[in-house]
C-alpha cells in the first residue's frame, strides 16, 4: 500500500497508522492526548495563553457522533476516485495528505482538468469550523462534504449518478451497514461518513505548542517576538485568533482580484464584499501559495502584503492598515508563522472496496 508522510496529525482508532509522538484520538470520544500544560509560556499574560492552548478533545456533532466503523467508511469514500464522474479525482485529489490537506497549486483543478477561479483550502482542523468554504456557503462539514462532489466544475457527479456506482460495488454495502445500522446508502450517510473521516483530520503537535506550555526553548527568539507582534503590533490575532488561528468569520483583506467572495451570499454588508474566510494557519509552511486566489507565493510576500494595507475600499476590513513593519519585524512575523507546523505522521492509503 502506498504511503504519505504528512505534517497534519492523523488518527484513526481501529486503523492505527503506526507509532507517533503526536496525540491519539480515543475511539468513543476522539479525545486528543496530549502533553500536560505544566508552566505559563514566557509571552504576554495568562489571558494570552489559555488562547492559544490546543484543545483536549476533538468535537463531534450530536446528529453524527464518532464511531470507528463511519471512520473506515469515511476513509474508503474520501480517497475513492469512483466518487467523480470521470473516476479520476477524488476528495483527496484536491485535499491531499501529502500537501497540508490542499494540492499545492494556486487554484484548483476540476472535472476535464479545467481550472477553478479559487485555491482548495485545507480540510485541516475543520472539526472546529462554523461554516465552511472560502465564501461560505457550506453550513455543516456534511454540506460540504457533497458540495464539490456535486458540483458541474469539480467532481460532476450527480446524488442518483453517485447511489448508482456506488451500490454496484458490493464491499461499500457492509461498509455502510456497520457504519450506518438499518440506515442504508443514501446521500445523508455517504456526506456523514466523510465528514466524520474529515474531523479526524488534526494537526501535530508543533514547537509553539512546546513553547507556549512553558518550553522557552522550544522556539528562536526571532519567533518568540514574531509572536509578540502577531498579537500585538502587526494586529494579525484580531482574525487569527485561538489554538487553530482563525475566527472562522469573513474579512475583505484588500486583494485585488474580482472575486466578491462572501458577498454572493450575503449581499445586505458592504463589508462583505470581497471578503473570504480566514484560514487556519496550522501547518502553514505545507500550503502555499496564499490567499483565496493562491496569487501569493510565500510568507514573506504574505506578511509584505499585510504591512502595506492592500487595496483600500469600502468595503476592505477595518483591521486592515498599512502597519509600517521592519524588516526584522517582518522576519520576525515569517520565524513564528514557521513553528506552528506539526509532527510529521505516516499514513497508508486504504485498501478500497470491490
Amino acid at each position: 500500500m502506498k504511503s504519505f508522510r504528512s505534517k497534519a496529525f492523523f488518527v484513526f482508532t481501529c486503523l492505527s497508522l503506526g507509532a507517533s509522538t503526536a496525540p491519539l484520538i480515543a475511539a468513543q470520544v476522539g479525545s486528543i492526548q496530549q502533553a500536560a500544560i505544566t508552566a505559563a509560556p514566557p509571552v504576554k499574560s495568562d489571558v494570552v495563553k489559555k488562547d492559544y492552548l490546543r484543545p483536549s478533545a476533538v468535537p463531534f456533532p450530536s446528529d453524527n457522533p464518532f464511531t470507528p466503523e463511519k471512520l473506515k467508511l469515511g476513509k474508503a469514500l474520501y480517497f475513492d476516485t469512483r466518487l467523480s464522474n470521470s473516476g479520476s479525482q477524488s476528495c483527496a485529489s484536491c485535499h491531499s495528505p501529502s500537501l497540508g490537506w490542499g494540492d499545492g497549486l494556486a487554484k484548483g483543478v476540476g472535472d476535464g482538468m479545467k481550472q477553478l477561479k479559487r485555491r482548495s483550502p485545507t480540510i485541516l482542523n475543520a472539526a472546529w469550523g462554523s461554516i465552511f468554504m472560502w465564501d461560505g456557503r457550506a453550513a455543516s462539514l456534511e454540506q460540504q462534504a457533497l458540495g464539490p462532489i456535486q458540483a458541474e466544475a469539480e467532481m460532476n457527479m450527480s446524488l442518483a449518478k453517485l447511489l448508482e456506482r456506488l451500490t454496484s460495488i458490493s464491499e461499500y454495502r457492509p461498509l455502510f451497514e456497520a457504519a450506518f445500522p438499518g440506515e442504508g446508502m443514501n446521500a445523508t450517510t455517504i456526506a456523514k461518513a466523510i465528514a466524520t473521516f474529515e474531523r479526524t483530520v488534526v494537526s501535530g503537535w508543533a514547537p509553539f505548542d512546546d513553547w507556549i506550555s512553558g518550553n522557552k526553548n522550544a522556539i528562536s527568539s526571532s519567533a518568540a517576538r514574531g509572536f509578540d507582534l502577531f498579537v500585538g503590533k502587526a494586529g494579525c490575532a484580531e482574525c487569527h485568533s485561538g489554538w487553530n488561528f482563525t475566527d472562522d468569520s469573513f474579512h475583505d483583506i484588500g486583494m485585488s482580484d474580482a472575486d466578491i467572495g462572501r458577498a454572493e451570499f450575503n449581499k445586505i454588508s458592504v463589508k462583505m464584499q470581497h471578503a473570504f474566510k480566514t484560514p487556519g494557519l496550522r501547518d502553514i509552511t505545507l500550503r502555499g501559495p496564499y490567499m483565496h486566489n493562491g496569487s501569493l507565493a510565500t510568507l514573506e510576500a504574505v506578511v509584505d502584503h499585510y504591512d502595506q494595507g492592500g487595496v483600500a475600499r469600502t468595503s476592505r476590513s477595518d483591521l486592515i492598515r498599512p502597519l509600517g513593519l521592519t524588516a526584522q519585524e517582518k522576519a520576525d512575523l515569517v520565524a513564528f508563522m514557521k513553528t506552528l507546523t506539526g509532527e510529521a505522521i505516516s499514513m497508508q492509503l486504504p485498501v478500497l472496496p470491490r
